[in-house]
């Protein structure tokens, strides 16, 4: 198989692992920077050219796309997907799970349970927004924001109004969802691979926080997802179409909630935590797709 890897940093430990796990297993693989991919766009005639050469021939492309440029760094992926070539994340799938609001609404409408979430625009009706989703405490986050950034708790009423007015007036997107106290401060992030849980973390958020991303303090540990857990976690994957995902949930008393699918998941916290060689299962469900794209 002839593999790119989309990667801003090939010393990144995701990227790395990735290229070892391809070329142990007999792959020739290549890093190349998004950025600096350009493409010719004519009916019948697309063309890649990277730093100068002309790019074609890839099998598979696997998208390690950060936030800061999912507009250009998807176009790419496009570019790729149009070329023939295959990609387990395509771009329109990493379009969706990058905007929170987008991917609640896709997760709902296939009866995949979540905290419940509310949205609204007008000022005048954020009293009325905050009725519909009960009493605080409220989790407010952007609805682009990565890493556990961009996410906050309000504890009163007046604080939910007072951020949401806030965030407003910056003309940010965002939405508000139920706090969910049982949970007390842990997630658990299941690493899909097509159509299984190949791996599973817990993550707990330091004393005082109430988030558990790894870069935000939290510690991570070796989990068995349950069979429920699982089913959810690769229902929420496919949903959006996705064949490699971090999928965080949350326990509930009414069972597993979905905080977050992520479409570019970060492998050093759960090959760490579970000594589980996630970039090989990867490496061989795309070759094992890309056969069957030719």
């Amino acid at each position: 198989m002839k593999l790119a890897i989309l990667s801003r940093n090939g010393s990144l430990y995701s990227t790395r692992r990735l290229v070892e796990a391809a070329r142990a297993r007999g792959h020739s693989v290549r890093v190349l920077d998004p950025l600096r991919c350009y493409m010719r766009i004519a009916p019948g005639g697309f063309a890649m050219h990277y730093k100068g050469r002309p790019v074609s021939g890839y099998d598979a492309v696997i998208p390690r796309i950060g936030t800061s440029i999912t507009r250009y760094g998807t176009a790419v992926l496009r570019q790729f997907e149009l070329m023939g070539s295959y990609s387990p994340n395509p771009s329109d799938a990493i379009l969706r799970a990058r905007d929170k609001l987008r991917t609640h609404q896709i997760l709902a409408a296939q009866g995949i349970d979540l905290p419940t979430t509310v949205f609204g625009d007008n000022p005048d009706d954020t009293q009325d927004l905050l009725s519909l989703l009960g009493p605080p405490p409220h989790v407010i986050k952007l609805t682009e924001g990565t890493q556990g950034a961009g996410v906050m708790l309000a504890e009163k009423a007046s604080a939910s109004r007072a951020v949401v007015e806030a965030l407003r007036g910056l003309y940010a997107n965002f939405v508000v969802q139920e706090f969910v106290a049982e949970a007390g401060g842990s997630d658990l992030r299941c690493l899909v691979v097509g159509d299984r849980v190949v791996a599973a973390m817990r993550r707990q958020a330091p004393e005082g926080e109430f988030r558990s991303n790894l870069h935000r303090g939290g510690q991570a540990s070796a989990a068995e997802a349950s069979p429920e857990e699982r089913a959810v976690a690769v229902r929420s994957a496919r949903a959006l179409g996705l064949g490699v995902a971090g999928v965080d949930l949350v326990a509930s008393a009414r069972g597993p909630l979905v905080l977050e699918v992520n479409s570019t998941p970060g492998l050093e916290g759960v090959e760490g935590a579970c000594g589980v060689d996630v970039a090989g299962a990867i490496i061989d469900y795309v070759a094992e797709k890309a056969k069957k794209n030719q």
